[in-house]
């Protein structure tokens, strides 16, 4: 019996009286076979999410069942791609439509047409498990694409094809079960955006990911495998300090989810990564990117599996062995998709109607990152830095607070500091990063034993100067010790010097940890100088007339990466010039 449309409420299709679908199946609506997903069955009804625009369907048009799970191809052709939020190619679609989306556009998700020089890394008679290599082909200049066994299959090899060129869906090896059931691998394969990909073993994290931002690197740093999320009013730089990440960060392959985001903004996206240069391969950008594009115009349910999308060509790739950062912006908005949903199921809602499950999906997604051992014995790890965008920066709001429970990094966004142009806008004193303990070793071994100290003397400054702040608020900065006045002076320093960042300066772009390291070495040594003088006698106003404290501010600039050697000269002049200022002032008093 044929299948047909009950009733049609926005995204939410229901069918009734049928017993032909499963739970989470992938489903064709409509004469124009949308894509749709099966989210409830009763004995009365099957419900259907459609993933694209359901304009013109109409009660009567069939539903016919493809009896697998929604699903991405996994194979070569996913790098420097963009999809959609279902993993359509739009640069395809937009050779067979034009500009918009068609209902129902029929695109393979990778190129069928293209060849790859495949190289078989297996033999007749060797056995095969799960999540185990048996080809390899460059992918782009900078990405070799390992074909991998799917983890549900295992098996002896009966044949391989030559090395030479293929097509994806060419057959280029067959194994045999123990039941002697063939199966024949493809350079692709399918897997369902809603489950995990399994590993060997997770691994302890101990390496950050390094991103050249100081306030990140040194002060709030993430782990590879680790979670993030970048909280934010409108207009405090979420999205343009995920673009500086993705630039900077040292993981192999980066995922951007545009997530319900302004089209104009996925714009920017595109032809920045285009036109950028990866410093470390001095090749295009997007020869290592994914772009999934799902802007605020397009249907909102494809808004909700994006996300999963994403996050599954990522474990793809982590199980090959790389490294890979997803920045997923924003994931308010993919939260308010679920919310949009939900109210159409006519479901209960929670806290400012969001659904009661929405910490449990929001837990699904932050923990699928990790740092892993994957089947064939090798490390990866998928990283996850997810943009939150608080209606009126209010931090108290569901989607923040219930994403704060998950990740263990915590970079909030403040308002007034983008509004002075400081950026990255991330404030100091209301973020916060778990990670320390666990890259400990790690700094101590690759950046210096005194890294941390200095780290944690910069924070102890920064901390007091917050609290010395509301005392200059009731009563001025005029009645404080000339040793609080100094701690004023040298947080200015931090913040204006280390803290705050030029993205379009080729220095202060991207800096090295061993240049923070310097920064912060010179910053103290300003400190611990200026601190020896006020303990001479010397006043205040000499100290901070010195020159040396616009001239520490300008290091950023004018200390290019690659001279560490002139911070020594830098702090022999500070301690010339402090010594100098103390044997004035014991002049000065007849010592």
């Amino acid at each position: 019996m044929e299948n047909k449309i009950y009733s049609v409420n926005g995204p939410v299709v229901k069918v009734k009286n049928t017993k032909d679908f499963s739970m989470l199946e992938m489903v064709y609506v409509g004469e124009k076979r949308l894509i749709g997903e099966v989210i409830g069955v009763t004995s009365e009804a099957t419900t259907i999410q459609v993933y694209e625009v359901t304009t013109g369907l109409k009660v009567g048009e069939p539903v016919i069942g493809t009896g697998a799970p929604m699903s991405v191809t996994l194979g070569p052709g996913i790098i420097s791609n963009i999809f959609d939020g279902i993993q359509r190619p739009l640069q395809e679609i937009q050779k067979q439509s034009g500009r918009f989306i068609d209902e129902g556009a029929n695109v393979p998700a990778i190129d069928t047409e293209q060849l790859y020089d495949v190289t078989m890394t297996v033999s007749v008679g060797d056995s095969l498990k799960g999540g185990e290599v048996y080809a390899s082909c460059p992918e782009t200049s900078v990405i070799t694409h390992y074909c991998l066994l799917s983890p549900e299959l295992s098996g002896k090899v009966i044949w391989i094809a030559d090395n030479g060129k293929y097509h994806v869906n060419d057959t280029i090896c067959k194994i045999e079960n123990e039941k002697g059931q063939v199966h024949e691998l493809t350079l692709c394969q399918k897997w369902p955006i809603r489950q995990p990909r399994p590993a060997k073993d997770r691994k302890m994290i101990s390496r950050p990911l390094i991103t050249g931002q100081r306030i990140i690197d040194t002060i709030l740093p993430i782990a590879k495998g680790g979670t993030a999320a970048i909280p934010g009013g409108f207009g405090t730089g979420k999205t343009m300090t995920q673009h500086q990440l993705a630039k900077w960060c040292d993981a192999d392959i980066i995922v951007y989810i545009g997530c319900g985001e302004r089209g104009n903004e996925m714009t920017q996206v595109l032809d920045e990564f285009t036109e950028l240069i990866d410093p470390k391969t001095n090749r295009p950008l997007t020869d290592r990117t994914v772009l999934i594009a799902n802007t605020s115009n397009m249907p909102v349910a494809a808004r909700e599996a994006s996300i999963y999308t994403g996050i599954t060509l990522a474990e793809y790739y982590r199980d090959m062995g790389y490294h890979i950062a997803i920045m997923a912006d924003s994931t308010s908005r993919w939260a308010e998709a679920l919310r949009e949903i939900s109210g159409r199921l006519e479901e209960m809602p929670a806290e400012e109607g969001f659904p009661a499950y929405l910490p449990s999906r929001l837990s699904e997604f932050y923990e699928r990152a990790g740092y892993v051992e994957t089947l064939n014995g090798k490390e990866g790890s998928v990283t996850i830095i997810g943009a939150v965008s608080p209606q009126g920066a209010d931090f108290s709001e569901p989607v923040t607070q219930n994403t704060k429970r998950f990740v263990r990094c915590f970079w909030a966004l403040d308002k007034s500091l983008a509004y002075a142009r400081h950026y990255p806008a991330i404030n100091w004193t209301t973020s916060y990063s778990e990670y320390i303990d666990d890259l400990t070793e790690y700094y101590n071994r690759e950046v210096g034993e005194d890294f941390l100290q200095m780290r944690q003397e910069i924070s102890n400054i920064l901390i007091e100067e917050n609290q010395l702040m509301e005392i200059v608020k009731l009563i001025g900065a005029d009645v404080l010790p000339d040793g609080q006045k100094l701690i004023i002076e040298l947080a200015r320093i931090i913040r204006v010097g280390f803290l705050q960042q030029n993205a379009y300066h080729k220095d202060d772009t991207f800096v090295p940890l061993s240049k923070q390291k310097l920064m912060m070495d010179a910053i103290l040594t300003l400190y611990h100088c200026s601190q020896k003088a006020l303990e001479e006698g010397v006043p205040m106003s000499e100290v901070v007339n010195s020159g040396m404290f616009e001239r520490t501010v300008k290091i950023k600039y004018e200390i290019p990466n690659d001279k560490p050697q002139m911070f020594d000269t830098l702090k022999a002049d500070m301690i010339k010039t402090f010594d100098g200022l103390i044997l004035k002032e014991k002049e000065r008093s007849g010592l």
